[in-house]
């Protein structure tokens, strides 16, 4: 048998090289070789790779380490992750495989050429198996010493956290796989994306290709929300256009590395593609499809107009074919409302208009809840419905949030649904799109949704990913997303869906009703999170959110209730609400709960926490024992929050939503003011800066909870800044997680640059 060189070229490469080369290499070989426009690379083979084990004495070091490995195992697996990989990295690359790396890349350009390093694992991309973005990729990679590096960085890449679970769970024997090395040109792309060549879910012969501005890097990390287009290969037409406004790109960075940059204004909200590059971009998919005979996930870009195929898998995520797809059906549905996507997935059903809450008793399984805004007490009701659709709000309202949990489709902020839509009108709810269609509209089975989650392998991150969850029926469905906690577990939804005020248990002699009901909640929560952390907001529920209720008739009438008598500031006004709510955390300790946390709302001065922390001492708590914090949601508590931790306090939440209109003046559910509410405005930013900074000095754990860490672009800004943890809603879980493990792997690898610099 020819033994295999150590640099092979793309010309040379084809699928039944993927042994030697990897699936990522084996793909780039065949799509040249059938014509596409694939940038010229060479590939340092995986006998290379094993070459290096062998010369530098490294394979019986590494692999005798994975023997004993108990891959569920965080901390172990973390430690014997970074072991391997710094054996890779201090071992001396053999000078024969060096001299021919340095070869190859002056025969494929006269100067340095930029190129990108990608990783290509020898059994990555297969079908049945996507490796995808477990190994490294560097791009903007200049000069020798550089490629060098970052050829030895993706071999240690191959023993990562999230790869060494990864093939442990898929059965993979780490002795067996190797990892061999892309080296290509760099396209220094002007817009760049992702295309499915077919449905990613369902199959069908509709090409999907998202695209923004710069590197592609910025669409796949899932730090830009990209211009998304759909074409009919049927028809040979593009079938919907949506323009996103993009705020950032990612481009090249010197001579090593890449940088975020802010997209100029007049080109945020401009059109990516122009409808010819679609319909290329489309019938480049469909080669590529044609040739390996499945749908291709392809990441592609364009430089002065001219189109470049970067990489192509196979799509893991597709279900039963034969299911039906809402895309090539919205040119002939009628649309008769918009508003704000709240909660995807799509739903049919008949309009109930829901003016009061005591109206609530008139909604049936399979309604669509229509009302001018959601509160607590509608839960039950929402809890029936298939979608939801309101007049007001945003991504940050109620009904928004519970949707997303319960994983009904929502639509928010229509301004008029209420007058627009009858009782008894059959519509359908587009709640990822925020569109409302008249009558029925035919779309893809909302059972195939979860496909997509189950065909990526879990990422580890040094940041804790946290859940936020309102009501015990999410718990599973929370779980399910594999979060490292709960950050936020609301209970005034548990109160609230009793439709009986706190006071009432009191005044009618209920108190261990009431007890027995929020003990049961939250212990649905903690079973679903065993062994990690769950913490619980005490009750904070504006008063017209009780008014409504049995009990509620006493409530006093408050201008502005978001700016009153709710949070800790009540509970210590109100003792026995305050001793009700103990009550239960006490009997969930005694149980062996340990997981459990405790946090105050609404604090505004560190006095108010530890009147709470006395109280709870008084009614038999032993508060050195158990864990106790705060949200921070009113600029005080930020100032404050060196005063709060020689409180006591064990943990503090970012609560932004109330955050960020304390500081700004902002009611984020008021429409004229709404355009207003800004995450990162530079004032926000300041307050949580400074209270991270704080909280690191003094290793007090330091989260945020409110929407702002559903974004991924925040998540990047609070990675950055040094936060422990970040909870997000249900549905945001993965896409924080990748743009939190993707902002980790940078931070890393340019403090490593930095010392390598000295």
């Amino acid at each position: 048998m020819k033994e295999v060189p150590n640099i092979l070229w793309l010309e040379e490469i084809r699928k039944e090289d993927i042994i030697s080369v990897g699936g990522k290499a084996a793909s780039l070989g065949e799509m040249a070789s059938i014509g596409l426009p694939v940038p010229k690379a060479f590939v340092v083979t995986a006998q290379a790779f094993r070459r290096f084990l062998v010369e530098t004495a490294l394979e019986k070091k590494i692999f005798s380490s994975f023997e004993k490995l108990d891959v569920e195992d965080n901390a172990a697996l973390e430690k014997t992750a970074e072991n391997a990989k710094a054996l890779v990295m201090k071992a001396k690359m053999p000078a024969a495989i060096r001299d021919d790396i340095r070869a190859s890349y002056k025969k494929i350009s006269e100067g340095e050429l930029i190129v990108a390093v990608r990783s290509s694992a020898t059994a990555e991309d297969l079908p049945d198996a996507s490796f995808a973005g477990q190994q490294e990729t560097f791009l903007n990679v200049r000069g020798e010493a550089a490629l060098i590096s970052s050829v030895q960085k993706c071999w240690a890449s191959l023993y990562g956290a999230r790869a060494l679970y990864y093939r442990a769970k898929q059965g993979f024997d780490d002795h067996t796989v190797n990892i061999a090395v892309v080296v290509q040109q760099l396209v220094p792309s002007e817009k760049a994306g992702v295309m499915f060549t077919s449905h990613p879910i369902t199959g069908e012969s509709i090409t999907i290709i998202e695209g923004s501005w710069g590197l592609g890097e910025a669409v796949v990390s899932g730090s830009v929300s990209p211009d998304k287009y759909e074409f009919d290969q049927r028809a040979e037409k593009l079938v919907d256009t949506f323009i996103a406004n993009k705020k950032i790109e990612i481009i090249a960075d010197g001579d090593h590395g890449t940088k975020v940059m802010d997209v100029p204004k007049d080109r945020q909200d401009a059109q990516v593609l122009s409808e010819a590059e679609v319909a290329k971009l489309a019938m480049y998919g469909k080669i590529a499809e044609n040739h390996y005979g499945v749908p291709q996930d392809v990441e592609w870009g364009i430089v002065d107009g001219t189109i470049y195929i970067l990489q192509s898998r196979p799509i893991t995520t597709i279900g039963k074919k034969e299911a039906k797809g809402m895309a090539s059906q919205k040119s002939n549905a009628k649309i008769i409302l918009q508003g704000q996507g709240a909660a995807p997935g799509i739903a049919t059903g008949r309009v109930v208009i829901i003016r009061d809450v005591k109206d609530t008793g008139s909604v049936k399984e399979g309604d669509i809840l229509v009302t001018k805004m959601t509160n607590p007490d509608m839960v039950p009701a929402m809890r029936k419905v298939a979608a939801i659709v309101t007049d007001e709000g945003g991504m940050t309202c109620h009904a928004a949030i519970v949707s997303r949990e319960l994983g009904t489709p929502a639509v928010v902020g229509t301004k008029n649904a209420t007058n627009v839509l009858k009782n008894g009108q059959l519509i359908t709810v587009d709640g990822e799109m925020g569109l409302i269609y008249e009558g029925e509209v035919v779309h893809a089975a909302p059972a195939a949704a979860p496909l997509a989650i189950a065909a990526h392998a879990p990422i580890i991150t040094a940041t804790s990913v946290k859940v936020n969850v309102s009501i015990p029926e999410a718990a599973a469905r929370a779980a399910a997303t594999g979060a490292d906690g709960v950050g936020l577990l609301r209970i005034e939804h548990l109160i609230l869906g009793l439709n009986k005020t706190p006071g009432w248990f009191i005044a009618n002699h209920k108190e261990e009703d009431f007890v027995a009901e929020l003990h049961d909640g939250i212990k649905i929560v903690l079973d679903a999170f065993p062994g990690k952390t769950v913490w619980v907001r005490t009750l904070d529920a504006p008063t017209d959110e009780f008014r409504n209720m049995q009990g509620g008739e006493n409530e006093p009438h408050e201008h502005n209730p978001m700016l009153g008598w709710r949070g800790i500031r009540r509970d210590l006004q109100s003792p026995d609400q305050f001793r009700l709510q103990v009550e239960s955390f006490k009997r969930l300790w005694k149980e062996g709960y340990e997981n459990l946390g405790i946090m105050f709302p609404m604090v505004s001065h560190p006095d108010q926490f530890i009147k709470g922390k006395e109280m709870m001492r008084g009614w038999g708590v032993d508060v050195d024992k158990v864990t106790l914090g705060i949200m921070i949601e009113i600029p005080s508590s930020a100032i404050m929050i060196e005063d709060f931790i020689r409180a006591g306090i064990k943990f503090a939440s970012f609560g932004t939503n109330d955050l960020i209109q304390y500081t700004l003046a902002i009611d984020r559910n008021n429409e004229n003011v709404a355009d207003m509410y800004n995450p990162q405005h530079p004032a926000v930013l300041h307050l949580i800066h400074n209270a991270i900074q704080t909280c690191r000095a003094y290793d007090v754990e330091c989260s945020i909870c409110g929407q702002a860490g559903s974004d991924p672009k925040m998540a990047v800004w609070l990675v950055e800044h040094g936060i422990t943890s970040i909870s997000a809603n249900i549905d945001a879980i993965a896409k924080i997680r990748e743009a939190v493990a993707r902002t980790e792997k940078r931070i890393i690898l340019e403090a490593a640059r930095t010392k390598d610099a000295e």
